[in-house]
């Protein structure tokens, strides 16, 4: 089973007066109706963008609903820039209750990083987004009508994933026959190692259900680019349901990927994926206690 294991410093955020204040668990019952969680390295410059559209959403249907709540939770992933002094003006804006950031000790990943704030959430339902804002924020509104129609839930458990699938043709076109077919090649890794029925794995826009996300969150092995393919991976052994919903989606400048060796170590990681779940190295349980 997967280590689960959180410096001290990363038990605590710093509320809008700059005081700590300890962070609640996955364990405790959902105070608010969405949390947003936004894993963050080295974008003191993209993070801004994506936070004003976010939160502009979020404050416009709030007003529309006042029984609507949220709360931002942004995770620094060990950056060497000034990501979480950006970030921390928001928390100063919107209040603590509304924006959160969680400053790692050291750089864990985006899957590390996606996690240790999904740990730290209180909503019913949870939606992982990228710092990029690559998907219009709107658009979540497709992941919760996705997701409700998947209802009735089995134990309260439902994943919806926003998927690119349908800009593939544009993106072959503007992209060099190298990386279309490093793109084809993981494609047809994810298919043939783990996920079955997914076409995009790895697009960064997707809502869960509270439940859903304690019981893969608790279970995941890779914090890096692949920990999507597990993520899918775990939930299909657990039966979860789970609806591929079109998204729109743009390609901001800045990606962290490097693209040959991005691809290659995701590679790697979907044959270790498989590799050691087929060998018992790794294992799934149907209860898992977070510490």
């Amino acid at each position: 089973m997967p280590h689960l294991q959180r410096h001290e410093e990363e038990k605590f955020f710093l509320n809008a007066r700059g005081q700590r204040e300890a962070l609640p668990s996955i364990q405790d019952s959902p105070t608010k109706q969405l949390s947003v969680v936004v894993p963050s390295y080295n974008e003191e410059k993209r993070l801004p963008v994506m936070m004003d559209e976010a939160l502009g959403y979020l404050e416009d249907r709030q007003k529309q609903d006042p029984t609507f709540t949220y709360e931002v939770i942004i995770v620094d992933d060990g950056s060497k820039d000034q990501t979480s002094k950006v970030a921390f003006k928001y928390c100063q804006k919107y209040g603590s209750d509304k924006v959160r950031v969680i400053t790692l000790v050291k750089n864990r990943g985006k899957g590390g990083a996606i996690r240790m704030g999904v740990f730290s959430s209180r909503g019913k339902k949870i939606l992982m987004a990228d710092a990029d804002g690559a998907t219009k924020f709107p658009d979540i509104e497709k992941l919760e009508k996705g997701l409700n129609d998947l209802q009735p839930w089995p134990d309260q458990m439902a994943i919806a994933c926003g998927s690119r699938a349908h800009l593939e043709k544009e993106s072959i076109a503007q992209r060099s026959y190298f990386r279309t077919l490093l793109m084809y090649g993981f494609h047809f890794l994810v298919w043939f190692l783990c996920v079955k029925g997914i076409r995009d794995t790895q697009c960064g826009f997707k809502l869960l259900t509270r439940e859903a996300a304690s019981r893969t969150f608790s279970s995941l092995h890779i914090e890096r680019w692949a920990f999507d393919v597990e993520l899918l991976y775990i939930a299909q052994f657990f039966k979860i349901p789970i609806a591929e919903i079109a998204v729109n989606w743009t390609e901001i400048e800045g990606s962290k990927l490097v693209p040959f060796w991005s691809w290659l170590q995701m590679g790697k990681d979907l044959l270790f994926i498989r590799l050691r779940y087929l060998t018992g190295a790794w294992r799934l349980e149907q209860t898992r206690k977070v510490n």
